[in-house]
């Protein structure tokens, strides 16, 4: 079966978290150095994403520096400037004549709406890059309430005083030489389900406990509507591999790695949440795609468990260890 992996599994990768616990915001990146294929699915209807045409299998950039998930929705997608502003400082990129040109993607979530309207700017991103460098590489990545899942939060169908808080997880897996590490910040309209199939997070009723989505539908006159006002949901989430992928098969992996989404979210992909999965690949192993897909896919299930009971109580939303 399946052993455990963690990031200093891959070297190729550097990772760091960049927040704000005041105003519930923040940002996670992924960095790698020398370059590694990149490919993106995304599901949802209301994403805020940089650079994901690059990403397509048809068009030229065959390498990309940096991955980035933020808070703050499209506000926060000046976090991947100030990544970007980091790598060129430190040589990092393509070159064009004197100048360092990096290539950073990235996904937001809409936290807005939880703590402080507030949202990552280019000095966070930047602070974050620097973290990924500075951190001792064989220490675990923080979980729960940081990084991008510092303002993450679920079970929003009846509204915000209904909700629980959500944060970043993360998880890895190997077999054999092969490894796959998933993280995620989890920020879903719907609920989270455990991996015994019981709900974890989400809406909660009159009795505090977390309710059946779709028995919260019909007990509302007026079920929040996804798609009435901000975009105020989606999960973000990506995965590293040392697999040797081609674009397309990266593309394909993101979308594959979507059905971990069905598995614990319910509702999932709805037209307010931008669902976005991104692989991001090394090369160094010589895999099977299939084996590398369903490898992350699994990976990614625990890591979406993972985002929803590490978090803890915050910004008047309870956590599921207060269910308990």
């Amino acid at each position: 079966m399946f052993q455990p992996a963690t990031l200093a599994d891959l070297p190729a990768f550097r990772c760091g978290h960049a927040h704000d616990l005041r105003t519930a915001t923040g940002c996670t990146v992924a960095i790698a150095p020398e370059g590694a294929v990149c490919g993106v699915a995304v599901r949802g209807g209301g994403p805020a994403t940089r650079e994901t045409d690059l990403l397509k299998p048809e068009n030229m950039i065959e390498a990309v520096h940096a991955v980035v998930l933020s808070g703050g929705s499209a506000f926060g997608l000046a976090a991947s400037t100030g990544v970007m502003d980091e790598l060129a400082a430190r040589g990092i990129g393509f070159p064009v004549e004197s100048a360092r040109v990096p290539i950073v993607v990235g996904a937001c979530l809409f936290d807005l709406l939880v703590g402080e309207n507030a949202h990552p700017d280019a000095a966070m991103g930047r602070a974050a890059a620097r973290t990924a460098f500075e951190r001792d590489a064989s220490e675990p990545l923080a979980e729960g309430n940081v990084g991008a899942g510092c303002g993450a939060s679920v079970g929003k169908l009846l509204g915000k005083e209904h909700a629980m808080k959500a944060g970043f997880g993360l998880c890895g897996l190997r077999i054999g030489a092969l490894a796959c590490v998933a993280m995620v910040a989890l920020n879903a309209l719907g609920n989270v389900r455990g991996e015994d199939g019981a709900w974890i997070a989400g809406c909660r009723g009159k009795d505090g406990r977390v309710m059946d989505p779709l028995a919260a539908f019909a007990d509302a006159a007026a079920p929040q509507s996804p798609a009435a006002g901000p975009c105020a949901n989606t999960t973000i989430g990506l995965v590293l591999t040392n697999a040797c992928l081609t674009k397309a098969q990266a593309t394909k992996a993101s979308s594959v790695v979507h059905d971990a989404y069905a598995r614990v979210i319910k509702p999932v992909h709805t037209s307010g949440d931008g669902d976005t999965v991104f692989t991001f690949a090394s090369g160094e192993v010589e895999a099977d795609y299939d084996m590398v897909a369903v490898l992350a896919t699994e990976a990614m299930q625990k890591a979406l468990v993972r985002a929803a009971t590490q978090a803890e109580a915050a910004y008047g939303l309870p956590a599921s260890d207060g269910l308990s």
